[in-house]
């Protein structure tokens, strides 16, 4: 069984993240990672949705109605099936990474994500002595979401796991796919001797015009252009 790593993130973000509602993660690090701040260890890796500290205070109203969604489909998948596993539906590649101290930056990037102003101001006041990351995110939606067993271990402000993966994923390499070229949508292929298919693991979320069109207004944004 190989192990590959993952982000944790609020199960609703993922779920605008797998939309293309949003492109971007903010992070500064929770309370295991204080003193240092968060550290980008990956550039690539699996989004873990969690339902830790999650609330529809911190979002904007609009979408209130899809994490009480989320909240109700969670709790009947647990009553159906076994409360014991996650499903993981995204991958990630980070595209760029922008730090931010100015909270006066913050109203400029309203309109590219779905927390409320509150929350994002809560985000770049704490830790204070620490810039706020904004992660831009090439997203990808899994063809084959992976379920996975959720750990004790994983509870808690901690930014990275390390996750189980099937055999599928052994000689995964997301490099290759984006070399051949998203446009034609060329296949990633699990493991070429054993899979003569070919199956697709991954798809973009959003075609490159779009994606970069949105990360260019993020950057236009922030620079204060």
């Amino acid at each position: 069984m190989k192990r590959m790593i993952a982000l944790k993130e609020w199960a609703i973000v993922c779920k605008a993240l797998e939309d293309g509602k949003q492109i971007l993660l903010l992070r500064k690090g929770g309370i295991m990672e204080f003193r240092k701040g968060f550290e980008m260890k990956h550039n690539e890796f699996f989004l873990y949705p969690t339902y830790e500290h999650q609330s529809k205070n911190s979002i904007k109203d609009e979408y209130i109605p899809y994490l009480e969604s989320l909240l109700y489909d969670r709790h009947d998948n647990e009553k159906k099936y076994d409360s014991n596993k996650n499903s993981i539906n995204l991958f990630a590649q980070v595209y760029e990474i922008i730090e931010i101290t100015d909270r006066a930056i913050l109203p400029k990037l309203q309109n590219y994500h779905i927390w409320n102003n509150e929350y994002v101001t809560m985000r770049i006041n704490y830790n204070p002595t620490k810039p706020l990351n904004i992660l831009l995110l090439r997203i990808f939606k899994i063809k084959e979401p992976l379920l996975v067993d959720i750990k004790d271990e994983w509870a808690g402000c901690k930014s990275w796991l390390n996750i189980d993966v099937d055999k599928k994923w052994e000689n995964f390499e997301l490099t290759d796919y984006l070399n051949r070229g998203l446009r034609d949508k060329s296949n990633i292929i699990g493991n070429d001797r054993d899979d003569n298919n070919k199956k697709t693991l991954i798809e973009p979320v959003l075609n490159d015009y779009r994606f970069n069109e949105i990360a260019k207004g993020i950057k236009e944004a922030v620079s204060n252009k």
